[in-house]
Protein backbone atom coordinates (compact mmCIF):
# COMPACT_ATOMS: atom_id res chain seq x y z
CA UNK A 1 0.00 0.00 0.00
CA UNK A 2 1.56 3.56 -1.20
CA UNK A 3 1.02 6.74 1.00
CA UNK A 4 0.82 10.21 0.27
CA UNK A 5 2.08 12.56 2.96
CA UNK A 6 0.42 15.93 3.49
CA UNK A 7 2.13 17.92 6.13
CA UNK A 8 2.40 15.35 9.62
CA UNK A 9 0.36 12.21 7.76
CA UNK A 10 0.74 9.75 5.16
CA UNK A 11 -2.42 8.77 3.71
CA UNK A 12 -3.64 5.94 2.29
CA UNK A 13 -3.55 5.88 -1.64
CA UNK A 14 -6.50 3.30 -1.56
CA UNK A 15 -9.69 3.77 -3.60
CA UNK A 16 -13.53 3.73 -2.00
CA UNK A 17 -14.05 0.03 -2.71
CA UNK A 18 -10.97 -0.94 -1.99
CA UNK A 19 -10.71 1.11 1.77
CA UNK A 20 -14.30 -0.51 2.29
CA UNK A 21 -13.30 -3.99 1.35
CA UNK A 22 -10.08 -3.57 3.64
CA UNK A 23 -12.35 -2.70 6.39
CA UNK A 24 -14.39 -5.79 5.87
CA UNK A 25 -11.44 -8.19 5.37
CA UNK A 26 -10.03 -7.20 8.71
CA UNK A 27 -13.68 -7.64 10.27
CA UNK A 28 -14.00 -10.92 9.51
CA UNK A 29 -10.56 -11.92 10.23
CA UNK A 30 -11.50 -9.69 13.40
CA UNK A 31 -7.83 -8.81 13.56
CA UNK A 32 -6.78 -5.95 16.16
CA UNK A 33 -6.75 -2.79 13.85
CA UNK A 34 -8.02 0.71 14.04
CA UNK A 35 -8.80 3.22 10.83
CA UNK A 36 -8.90 6.94 10.72
CA UNK A 37 -10.55 9.29 8.66
CA UNK A 38 -8.28 12.54 8.37
CA UNK A 39 -9.20 15.72 7.00
CA UNK A 40 -8.02 19.30 8.02
CA UNK A 41 -8.54 19.41 11.43
CA UNK A 42 -6.73 16.09 12.11
CA UNK A 43 -3.70 17.68 9.74
CA UNK A 44 -3.33 20.53 12.29
CA UNK A 45 -3.81 18.25 15.04
CA UNK A 46 -1.21 15.98 14.20
CA UNK A 47 1.13 18.97 12.86
CA UNK A 48 0.57 20.44 16.63
CA UNK A 49 1.19 17.07 18.40
CA UNK A 50 4.11 14.67 17.13
CA UNK A 51 2.21 11.70 19.31
CA UNK A 52 -1.12 12.29 17.79
CA UNK A 53 0.75 12.24 14.30
CA UNK A 54 2.21 8.79 15.12
CA UNK A 55 -0.93 7.35 16.40
CA UNK A 56 -2.45 8.24 13.39
CA UNK A 57 0.08 7.08 11.41
CA UNK A 58 0.22 3.39 12.84
CA UNK A 59 -3.63 2.85 11.73
CA UNK A 60 -3.97 0.00 9.29
CA UNK A 61 -5.71 2.77 7.19
CA UNK A 62 -6.15 6.63 7.34
CA UNK A 63 -8.69 7.81 4.35
CA UNK A 64 -8.66 10.91 2.73
CA UNK A 65 -11.95 12.18 4.16
CA UNK A 66 -12.08 15.97 3.47
CA UNK A 67 -11.67 17.12 -0.17
CA UNK A 68 -9.11 19.24 0.55
CA UNK A 69 -6.42 16.41 1.07
CA UNK A 70 -7.39 15.16 -1.95
CA UNK A 71 -6.81 18.66 -3.89
CA UNK A 72 -3.46 18.71 -1.77
CA UNK A 73 -2.59 15.12 -2.92
CA UNK A 74 -3.39 16.40 -6.18
CA UNK A 75 -0.77 19.56 -5.92
CA UNK A 76 1.40 18.07 -4.28
CA UNK A 77 1.80 14.24 -6.22
CA UNK A 78 0.24 14.98 -9.60
CA UNK A 79 -2.03 12.18 -8.65
CA UNK A 80 -5.73 12.06 -8.25
CA UNK A 81 -6.99 9.37 -5.37
CA UNK A 82 -10.71 9.44 -4.04
CA UNK A 83 -11.96 10.93 -1.23
CA UNK A 84 -12.69 7.79 1.19
CA UNK A 85 -15.42 9.77 3.80
CA UNK A 86 -16.64 8.64 6.97
CA UNK A 87 -19.78 9.84 6.49
CA UNK A 88 -20.49 7.99 2.94
CA UNK A 89 -18.34 4.49 4.43
CA UNK A 90 -20.32 4.48 7.59
CA UNK A 91 -24.22 3.50 5.62
CA UNK A 92 -21.35 1.29 3.45
CA UNK A 93 -19.96 -0.78 6.02
CA UNK A 94 -23.63 -0.77 7.71
CA UNK A 95 -24.99 -2.77 4.28
CA UNK A 96 -21.98 -5.13 3.72
CA UNK A 97 -21.80 -6.16 7.79
CA UNK A 98 -25.78 -7.35 7.48
CA UNK A 99 -24.75 -8.78 4.04
CA UNK A 100 -21.95 -10.80 5.72
CA UNK A 101 -23.07 -11.78 9.24
CA UNK A 102 -20.58 -9.26 10.61
CA UNK A 103 -21.57 -8.16 13.96
CA UNK A 104 -21.11 -4.60 14.49
CA UNK A 105 -20.84 -1.96 17.50
CA UNK A 106 -21.18 1.55 18.31
CA UNK A 107 -19.61 3.28 20.61
CA UNK A 108 -19.49 7.27 21.46
CA UNK A 109 -21.91 10.20 21.04
CA UNK A 110 -24.94 10.14 23.50
CA UNK A 111 -27.48 7.81 24.32
CA UNK A 112 -30.30 9.93 22.94
CA UNK A 113 -28.11 9.92 19.23
CA UNK A 114 -27.82 6.09 19.41
CA UNK A 115 -31.13 5.63 19.63
CA UNK A 116 -31.90 7.66 16.64
CA UNK A 117 -29.28 5.30 15.12
CA UNK A 118 -31.00 1.98 16.37
CA UNK A 119 -34.11 2.78 15.38
CA UNK A 120 -32.71 3.53 11.41
CA UNK A 121 -30.68 0.69 11.58
CA UNK A 122 -33.72 -1.30 12.24
CA UNK A 123 -35.83 -0.15 9.98
CA UNK A 124 -33.31 -0.44 7.37
CA UNK A 125 -31.12 -2.84 8.30
CA UNK A 126 -33.46 -5.18 10.43
CA UNK A 127 -30.82 -8.14 9.39
CA UNK A 128 -28.13 -6.56 10.96
CA UNK A 129 -26.29 -7.76 13.99
CA UNK A 130 -25.84 -5.13 16.20
CA UNK A 131 -23.27 -6.52 19.41
CA UNK A 132 -24.62 -3.33 21.09
CA UNK A 133 -24.85 0.21 21.53
CA UNK A 134 -22.59 2.48 24.17
CA UNK A 135 -22.15 6.07 25.07
CA UNK A 136 -19.04 6.77 27.29
CA UNK A 137 -19.55 9.30 30.14
CA UNK A 138 -17.90 12.58 29.09
CA UNK A 139 -15.57 12.76 31.65
CA UNK A 140 -11.78 11.71 32.62
CA UNK A 141 -12.22 8.03 32.87
CA UNK A 142 -10.26 5.85 35.57
CA UNK A 143 -8.59 2.37 34.63
CA UNK A 144 -11.68 0.63 35.97
CA UNK A 145 -14.01 2.27 33.84
CA UNK A 146 -11.18 2.15 30.55
CA UNK A 147 -11.35 -1.59 31.65
CA UNK A 148 -15.16 -2.19 31.94
CA UNK A 149 -15.79 -0.56 28.78
CA UNK A 150 -13.22 -2.95 26.51
CA UNK A 151 -14.99 -5.84 28.46
CA UNK A 152 -18.60 -4.70 26.85
CA UNK A 153 -17.13 -4.84 23.45
CA UNK A 154 -15.35 -8.09 23.92
CA UNK A 155 -18.43 -9.74 25.77
CA UNK A 156 -20.56 -8.31 22.94
CA UNK A 157 -18.44 -10.76 20.21
CA UNK A 158 -18.13 -7.42 17.73
CA UNK A 159 -16.04 -7.76 14.83
CA UNK A 160 -16.32 -3.91 13.62
CA UNK A 161 -16.62 -0.98 16.15
CA UNK A 162 -17.64 2.70 14.90
CA UNK A 163 -16.61 4.98 17.13
CA UNK A 164 -17.38 8.44 17.93
CA UNK A 165 -15.82 10.31 20.70
CA UNK A 166 -14.41 13.58 17.89
CA UNK A 167 -10.89 14.18 16.97
CA UNK A 168 -8.65 13.89 18.33
CA UNK A 169 -10.22 11.64 21.38
CA UNK A 170 -11.31 8.49 19.35
CA UNK A 171 -7.84 8.45 17.39
CA UNK A 172 -6.06 7.99 20.39
CA UNK A 173 -9.26 5.92 22.45
CA UNK A 174 -8.52 3.56 19.34
CA UNK A 175 -4.36 3.39 19.66
CA UNK A 176 -4.42 2.68 23.36
CA UNK A 177 -7.72 0.39 23.09
CA UNK A 178 -7.27 -2.01 19.67
CA UNK A 179 -4.10 -4.19 21.15
CA UNK A 180 -7.07 -5.80 23.78
CA UNK A 181 -9.85 -5.91 21.06
CA UNK A 182 -10.56 -8.37 18.32
CA UNK A 183 -11.77 -6.13 16.19
CA UNK A 184 -11.83 -3.27 13.74
CA UNK A 185 -12.20 0.47 15.08
CA UNK A 186 -13.33 3.12 13.03
CA UNK A 187 -13.19 6.45 13.82
CA UNK A 188 -16.02 8.46 11.93
CA UNK A 189 -16.97 10.86 14.70
CA UNK A 190 -18.92 13.13 12.64
CA UNK A 191 -20.56 10.33 10.68
CA UNK A 192 -23.32 9.53 13.61
CA UNK A 193 -25.29 12.89 13.83
CA UNK A 194 -25.40 12.45 9.56
CA UNK A 195 -26.79 9.04 9.72
CA UNK A 196 -28.98 9.82 12.76
CA UNK A 197 -30.44 12.30 10.04
CA UNK A 198 -30.04 14.77 13.10
CA UNK A 199 -27.91 17.05 10.74
CA UNK A 200 -27.78 17.42 6.97
CA UNK A 201 -25.46 16.65 4.75
CA UNK A 202 -24.32 18.53 2.24
CA UNK A 203 -25.26 18.44 -1.55
CA UNK A 204 -23.13 16.64 -3.63
CA UNK A 205 -22.48 19.23 -5.88
CA UNK A 206 -21.14 21.77 -3.15
CA UNK A 207 -19.16 18.29 -1.72
CA UNK A 208 -17.21 18.42 -5.01
CA UNK A 209 -16.36 22.29 -4.78
CA UNK A 210 -14.74 21.60 -1.61
CA UNK A 211 -17.38 23.78 0.23
CA UNK A 212 -18.45 21.04 2.39
CA UNK A 213 -17.31 22.68 5.71
CA UNK A 214 -18.88 25.93 4.76
CA UNK A 215 -22.33 23.87 4.92
CA UNK A 216 -21.79 22.33 8.03
CA UNK A 217 -20.32 26.32 9.69
CA UNK A 218 -23.92 27.29 8.70
CA UNK A 219 -25.40 24.50 10.78
CA UNK A 220 -23.63 24.73 13.57
CA UNK A 221 -21.65 28.21 13.61
CA UNK A 222 -20.68 28.50 17.51
CA UNK A 223 -19.02 25.65 17.78
CA UNK A 224 -16.95 25.48 14.12
CA UNK A 225 -16.35 28.82 13.46
CA UNK A 226 -13.30 29.24 15.07
CA UNK A 227 -11.82 25.84 14.64
CA UNK A 228 -12.38 26.42 10.75
CA UNK A 229 -11.32 29.76 10.36
CA UNK A 230 -7.94 28.92 12.60
CA UNK A 231 -7.74 25.29 11.04
CA UNK A 232 -7.92 25.95 7.46
CA UNK A 233 -6.00 29.03 7.02
CA UNK A 234 -3.21 27.25 9.03
CA UNK A 235 -3.14 24.36 6.69
CA UNK A 236 -3.42 26.32 4.01
CA UNK A 237 -0.02 28.66 5.19
CA UNK A 238 1.81 25.34 6.08
CA UNK A 239 0.60 23.19 2.26
CA UNK A 240 1.97 26.21 0.47
CA UNK A 241 5.37 26.41 2.33
CA UNK A 242 5.71 22.43 2.00
CA UNK A 243 5.29 23.30 -1.72
CA UNK A 244 7.79 25.80 -2.05
CA UNK A 245 10.00 23.62 -0.50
Amino acid sequence: MGTYRVLSLQISDYSYSESAERIIELARRREASYICFANVHMCIEAHEDKGFADIVNKANLVCADGMTLVKAIELKYKRQIERVAGMDMMPTLINKCEQEGIKVFFFGTTDSLLNTIRQRVETENPSLKVAGYFSPPFKTLTEEEKQMHREKIIDSGADLVFVALGCPKQEKWMAENSPYLDAVLLGVGGAFPIYAKEQKRAPEWIRNINLEWSFRLIQDPRRLFKRYFYTNSKFMFLFIKDLLK
